[in-house]
């Protein structure tokens, strides 16, 4: 910043050309990286300058306005820094008005969070710019309760709208919500409906907190909304900006001992009333107590060492089991009964196929009748049990069952269960295909020789240097995929029932949420059918499905669906992917292309990016294979 001497009147019209220009053409950091805390300098206490820099920033043509007025943003230390900067330039100027009321707030949502503080507080401080405040507030509002922009704006947007709505609620005074405290109330109604019926946990929850939020804002004193969800970094940092942060200023190259007297001086009163309060209630030892538990002293215990703890045993026959879990009231049995049957499942093949969907059925409905830790889980292993050991005629009931109101227990039990038949099986226990032997360790102080021959061939086998005979690999589990004869029946019931709308739920309705489980538990079938014999005619009838569903407004259904062509190109053979189906799979690359450009959702934009490189993969690989 030049000074002019002599007391001489001077325009900076050009000095402000000069500085939009230099903002707009890509040097605005190195530009206002300097001139801003010169600036915040000078503005601090010389009113002079303030008039000076609002002129400075009032001059700038509109075509480079929004370039200069978000570097101030971005680079004041500030809201009361920024607005000593830029005055009301915000009621003076259209362009700057729509630049901070509208496209920071609204058309853009990658600034940080500092930046929303800055622009909002700047609003703030100001009488006549409060009413930008409000207004910029019902704007947010309209925008966060919109059904449409819900299902097409990324969560990252939503995210950005949701602090910038709980910033402004932070500056709101109380005259100001009770003026608009019906239109808050309509728009947290309308808002809170359309995130939760999102498909996306993170949008949900973001529903959730801006609705407590403005609940506990405009119902001071009456009761106010309270959701259930986890309590993280991002739900903690959010509710924080609730509460508005009083400004304070860094005084730099304080001595020590001025430093550490400012400390002393800026502890909070809080902490003074608290002493004060805790000194002036001494604690005076209660006598009548003391003496009780004298009295007490006197009292032997009983000698419980002993004692065994009475377990009741449970049932050895399945057919028991379902007289227990269907009619018994004998509570300690039930437990009994719900903790053994797995394993009285898996020991017992033979019974459990007499009476399979009966079984299956007493489960899927089994409710829990004490506060058994961990039920939903030995229910379900229960169930993964049942179905593994009988495969068809209990895959048939529950695939009958996905489309009722049990669809969410089945589709669980379901990809469970193909997991656990498509993994080769060794002795009775599945193994994972990945799985390494443990390693062998002596231990010190034991004499064992049973396994000191196997110890010493290992040392030898590790010390040994080996040529032309390759790279010693761990023996894999290996064995019949049991998936292969049954995949069809886990995967053609599920799809073939999808575009029926029926009493419990429409599918391609308002039930997305419903939908997009289905998909991706097909998505999970589909990847662990790889080669069985039906893989091929599956990924045909997968492929038709996404084709008809890929348009879903729901991101979550665009997710599966994007899962599904992943899966389906991991499983199906690359020959019979080409020969069989090359129209639909041109055609899907072209959707992919589409998704890739513009998809709002981060995650689908990746898995079709992901899809577009596997089928490269796929061309390469057949090129180089000879005929």
């Amino acid at each position: 910043v030049c000074f002019i001497p002599g007391g001489l009147d001077c325009s900076i019209s050009f000095v402000s050309h000069v500085l939009g220009k230099v903002c707009v053409h890509g040097r605005q950091k190195e530009m206002l990286s300097v001139l801003v805390p010169r600036l915040t300098d000078l503005t601090k206490s010389d009113c002079i300058w303030q008039r000076i820099c609002w002129r400075l920033v009032e001059c700038v043509p509109d075509r480079w306005m929004e370039a200069v007025v978000l570097g101030f943003v971005q680079r004041a230390p500030g809201a009361a820094v920024l607005s000593r900067l830029l005055g009301n330039l915000v009621v003076k100027n259209k362009k700057a008005q729509f630049v901070v009321t509208q496209k920071v707030l609204l058309l853009q949502y990658g600034h940080t969070t500092a930046v929303l503080q800055n622009l909002l507080g700047y609003l703030s401080l100001d009488s006549l710019r409060r009413a930008l405040l409000i207004k910029v507030l019902k704007e947010l509002l309209e925008t966060w309760g919109s059904s449409s922009a819900v299902k097409h704006s990324p969560p990252e947007q939503q995210q950005y709208i949701s602090k910038a709505i709980l910033i402004c609620l932070s500056h709101l005074k109380e005259p100001e919500i009770e003026s608009c405290r019906q239109e808050l109330l309509t728009s947290m109604m309308e808002g809170v409906k359309c995130h939760l019926d999102s498909s996306l946990p993170q949008i949900r929850r973001l529903g959730m907190i801006v609705a407590e939020s403005i609940s506990s804002k405009i119902n001071t004193d009456g009761p106010v909304l309270k959701f259930q969800y986890e309590e993280d970094d991002e739900a903690r940092e959010l509710k924080s900006l609730l509460v508005q942060t009083p400004p304070f200023c860094v005084v730099p190259s304080l001595p020590d001992d001025d430093r550490n007297g400012k400390a002393d001086a800026a502890l909070p009163l809080v902490l003074e009333s608290n002493k004060k309060s805790h000194t002036a209630a001494p604690v005076m030892p209660d006598e009548k107590s003391d003496a009780e538990l004298d009295s007490d002293d006197d009292l032997i215990p009983y000698d419980m060492s002993e004692d065994k703890e009475l377990k009741t045993k449970a049932p050895v026959y399945i057919r028991d089991c379902i007289e227990v879990l269907t009619g018994s009231e004998d509570v300690d049995k039930w437990e009994a009964t719900v903790k053994a049957l797995e394993s009285l499942v898996r020991k017992n093949p033979a019974a459990t196929r007499e009476v399979s969907v009966e079984l299956a059925k007493v489960l899927l409905h089994l409710e829990e009748k004490t506060c058994i830790e961990g039920f939903v889980e030995l229910r379900q292993r229960a169930q993964v049990a049942v179905l593994t050991t009988d495969p068809i005629p209990v895959i048939k009931y529950l695939t009958s069952q996905f489309y009722s109101l049990n669809y969410s227990l089945c589709q669980r039990v379901l990809v469970l269960a193909a997991q656990e038949l498509s993994y080769p099986k060794s002795h009775g226990k599945t193994k994972h295909s990945g799985a390494q032997k443990p390693c062998i360790q002596l231990l010190p102080g034991s004499d064992s020789s049973k396994d000191w021959r196997r110890i010493v061939d290992e040392r030898i086998k590790s010390k040994t240097r080996r040529f032309a005979t390759g790279q010693s690999q761990v023996e894999l589990a290996s064995g019949p995929n049991e998936f292969n004869s049954v995949a069809g029946h886990f995967f053609f019931p599920l799809i073939q029932h999808f575009d029926r709308p029926l009493t419990t739920f429409d599918l391609l309705g308002e039930d997305h949420f419903v939908l997009g489980r289905l998909v991706h538990t097909l998505a999970v079938l589909m990847y662990l059918a790889v080669n069985t014999v039906a893989v091929t005619a599956m990924g045909r009838a997968l492929l038709e499905f996404v084709s008809a569903l890929r348009f879903h407004t729901d991101s979550y259904v665009r997710q599966g669906l994007l899962s599904c062509i992943s899966s389906m190109l991991l499983s199906v053979p690359a020959e019979r992917l080409l020969e069989d189906m090359t129209e639909e799979l041109l055609e899907t690359q072209s959707w992919l292309g589409d998704v890739v450009e513009k998809d709002p959702d981060g995650d689908c934009r990746r898995l079709a990016l992901q899809n577009l490189l596997l089928m490269e993969n796929l061309k390469k690989k057949l090129k180089t294979v000879p005929s």
